[in-house]
């Protein structure tokens, strides 16, 4: 009997994997001509200055009631995916966001959905970073065409305000070709991790939606499906107001999963691949979702025989008053250029694993215990030790329910892992370097092709939850999107059907 033929996602995958044999036969040159412009223009609308509320204390608005939803409005997208620092590159600026992004392109974009407040009229917002303002490029009601684009999710009728992110394909496409995929999400997933902890400084809890139909939401927003497309709506709900203490709900549905695709040429393969991955109209039907969340399994997936097995648990990360450390941490991540080759402590290793997997260790510092992911089910993670006092060198498995690592290889892999990051120091001065893997046929299997999304979406949002958490204790931390994909299973001995999706190195900054 003939093999089934892969689906688009896992094609999708193989193709874009790097290689020693054929990277250099596809590397190309970058046309710095053509580089994109990282931000949109509006010329037509109404400008809402967010800048007054971003400069001033709290306190200082103590009474007025409208200058405070300012505020926290202003707050929440500037720690979301504001400005935060400028620096000259190439006789131009770059201008640095409190998310990273792969090459510093920024291919998300922010809009913001009002279903009309008494101080944000109804209708269509873009978030300009530059100014710190919200654009009011469209100026109708358009909340029940948002309601029906996400197939009538309960979270969208007692909100007020939603926020919506795009990618702008080409952003990042310039430079890493197709593969850009993988980072569109991965950046996208940083932004969530943002939006997820910005909410919880702002006291708004967002409520994520990765299940829409795709040219909806991209027509209610006037974009040109073929250059942006939408990849999350996320409602705001508003934590002052008790009738918007909401339920969780489902934030993941499934799409078509294709295998009858035709030979796609080198550049054409995202587009194609990410129209493949929409969810179309009629084919899931007006739903009302159920209020349910992806449960973690009763157990961790690996439990190796005999491996030594040690425990995670640790006093949680101090995030201050009221959260005030965790705003100046998300002000001022930058990832790191350079690591120092100096180890860390275990004690360093476990709390940024506690932040990362326990966030119910922070429900009495007011963060929220059960923040929505696509599917954690999916994720596994991995980590390469090569310096961290206390714990041997060698590659672990991280088992979260249990909160132990469990060793599977005993090795120092610091010569394989510059190796594997396509020679980067940054992999070879790491003290630790942690792999967000997932068996994408199994994966494939449970949501169709749309996965992929939620796959690179949820690695990107737990690494901005190690960005923080490594910045927080002074400690160096960069996300690396390109790999020698299947030589990392081969070397760490990671079993074969985990693919890779992401990697954060850890360590003391140069």
């Amino acid at each position: 009997m003939p093999e089934l033929r892969q689906s688009i996602a896992q094609h999708y995958h193989d193709r874009t994997k790097y290689d020693p044999q054929t990277l250099a036969s596809k590397s190309h040159s970058i046309d710095w001509a053509k580089q994109p412009v990282p931000f949109k223009d509006y010329k037509i609308g109404s400008d809402f200055d967010l800048k007054p509320y971003i400069h001033e204390k709290p306190e200082v608005f103590a009474d007025n009631p409208d200058a405070q939803w300012w505020q926290r409005l202003s707050r929440l997208l500037f720690c979301s995916y504001g400005l935060t620092a400028k620096m000259p590159s190439m006789g131009s600026t770059v201008y640095l966001r409190s998310a990273p992004s792969a090459g510093g392109l920024y291919p998300a974009e922010v809009y913001v959905v009002s279903r009309g407040t008494p101080l944000l009229p109804p209708g269509l917002y873009n978030y300009q970073c530059r100014n710190h303002s919200l654009m009011h490029y469209w100026e109708s009601d358009v909340w029940q065409a948002l309601q029906s684009a996400c197939l009538w999710h309960p979270t969208l009728e007692n909100t007020q305000l939603a926020i919506v992110i795009t990618a702008v394909f080409y952003r990042s496409q310039w430079r890493y070709e197709d593969r850009a995929y993988r980072r569109i999400f991965l950046d996208s997933g940083h932004l969530l991790g943002n939006i997820e902890l910005a909410g919880a400084i702002t006291d708004y809890r967002p409520h994520l939606i990765g299940g829409f139909v795709d040219d909806a939401v991209n027509e209610l927003l006037y974009i040109d499906s073929q250059q942006e497309g939408a990849v999350a709506v996320l409602p705001l709900a508003d934590l002052l107001d008790v009738k918007q203490n909401l339920p969780l709900g489902r934030t993941a549905l499934p799409s078509s999963t294709e295998i009858d695709y035709p030979q796609i040429p080198d550049g054409e393969l995202l587009r194609y691949f990410h129209t493949s991955t929409k969810i179309l109209p009629g084919t899931t039907g007006k739903l009302n979702l159920p209020e349910v969340k992806q449960e973690k399994s009763l157990e961790d997936k690996y439990n190796f025989p005999f491996c030594q097995k040690i425990s995670t648990a640790t006093t949680p990360i101090d995030w201050g008053n009221k959260l005030d450390e965790l705003e100046v941490n998300i002000l001022k991540r930058r990832s790191t250029r350079a690591y120092s080759g100096s180890n860390l402590t275990f004690d360093e290793l476990k709390a940024l694993l506690n932040f990362t997997y326990q966030p119910k260790s922070y429900i009495d510092q007011g963060l929220d215990p059960q923040p929505d992911y696509f599917d954690l089910n999916l994720i596994e993670t991995f980590i390469a030790v090569s310096g961290v006092k206390g714990l041997d060198a060698g590659c672990y498995y991280y088992a979260p329910l249990a909160q132990e690592l469990r060793q599977i290889r005993f090795k120092n892999f610091q010569r394989e892992l510059h190796y594997l990051c396509l020679g980067q120091e940054l992999g070879r001065d790491a003290a630790a370097v942690l792999f967000h893997t997932a068996d994408l046929k199994n994966a494939v299997v449970q949501y169709g092709d749309r996965v992929y999304r939620y796959l690179h979406m949820d690695a990107g949002h737990l690494g901005q939850r190690l960005n923080l958490a490594a910045i927080r204790l002074n400690l160096g931390v960069s996300g690396i999107g390109g790999f020698f994909d299947d030589h990392v299973n081969e070397v760490l001995g990671i079993p074969a059907d985990e693919a890779v999706v992401y990697i954060t190195t850890l360590g003391r900054p140069r």
